[in-house]
């Protein structure tokens, strides 16, 4: 399913972009995608093999007005070769081109107490002079780190957190 996701929203990233509209196709590809994740009712329309193609066409034409014809033609080939099932992997790979293309990092900052957003800003602006991209910075608060920061750039973590150390010192102690 991840290759065939791969396929679609490659597809998909180059025709956008051809017609230099990769925002809006994202971003309406995104908002019918998050509806979807929001109505039980939807995907049962959308993903049921009990209503045919025709009817899943039909359906689209309604619930979706004033979309760009990319996303609306887009979504029709997911329905007519029934693989709409595939569309949060196709998003997310979407996402995916677009940051690159972009070049925008993903930066997830977690801390046991909620940060100022200062500090904040301050982490992620000295990512972005390390990194040269510009950043997509989120923080989040876990209390089961303890304390300290867990930094997630991209694929990369930066585990500073109270936890990781005492695991560390864990381990260490059952080694000696």
């Amino acid at each position: 399913m991840e290759e065939i996701a791969a396929v679609y929203a490659r597809s998909l990233f180059e025709v956008a972009q051809e017609q230099s509209k990769l925002d809006t196709v994202r971003d309406q590809l995104g908002a019918f995608a998050d509806a979807l994740n929001d109505s039980r009712e939807l995907q049962t329309f959308f993903f049921s093999p009990y209503f045919s193609t025709a009817e899943k066409s039909d359906g689209l034409d309604r619930a979706v007005t004033d979309a760009d014809p990319i996303v609306v033609n887009f979504l029709k080939l997911l329905i007519e070769n029934h693989r709409t099932p595939a569309i949060f992997r196709v998003r997310r790979e979407l996402d995916r081109l677009w940051r690159q293309e972009n070049k925008r990092l993903p930066v997830q900052v977690t801390s046991a107490v909620e940060l100022d957003q200062a500090t904040v800003n301050q982490i992620g602006d000295r990512i972005a002079q390390q990194t040269g991209q510009k950043i997509d910075l989120s923080a989040s608060v876990e209390p089961e780190i303890l304390g300290g920061i867990v930094v997630r750039v991209g694929n990369s973590i930066l585990d500073a957190s109270i936890r990781n150390r005492l695991e560390q010192l864990r381990k260490q102690v059952a080694r000696a």
